[in-house]
């Protein structure tokens, strides 16, 4: 397969997420991290809870889906990282956000100063 029919395969993945599973791939693009503190970090997002009933069915599906990797740390604790894949998603996705968002040349400065304040 060539690399743009792969990033095209990831992109197209991305577009089948919903954005809670979005969301999880981008806290999972900061570091690895364990169920719970990625369930905290969806807390801090949302605003509320967030069950277990809904986390880890997600989870697993985005490992299913070779998005993120799952690694034992413990016989009770799994660590969860973003894979080349996903992270290639994630890209992509920012890419079609951003060519919508720099189509007008208002929100254009606005982008970049949130670009800049992010590094």
């Amino acid at each position: 397969m060539a690399e743009g029919d792969n990033v095209a395969t990831n992109v197209g993945r991305m577009r089948n997420l919903t954005a809670f599973q979005h969301n999880i791939l981008v806290i999972l693009a900061e570091e690895a991290r364990y169920g719970l503190a990625i369930k905290r970090e969806l807390e801090a997002f949302y605003d509320e809870e967030v069950n277990h009933g809904r986390l880890y069915p997600n989870l697993d599906d985005l490992v299913e889906m070779g998005l993120i990797r799952k690694a034992e740390l413990d016989k009770r604790t799994n660590e969860y990282s973003l894979t080349d894949a996903g992270e290639q998603a994630i890209l992509g996705r920012l890419e079609w956000v951003f060519s919508k968002l720099l189509a007008d040349e208002g929100r254009r400065g606005t982008l970049m100063a949130l670009v800049e304040a992010a590094e």
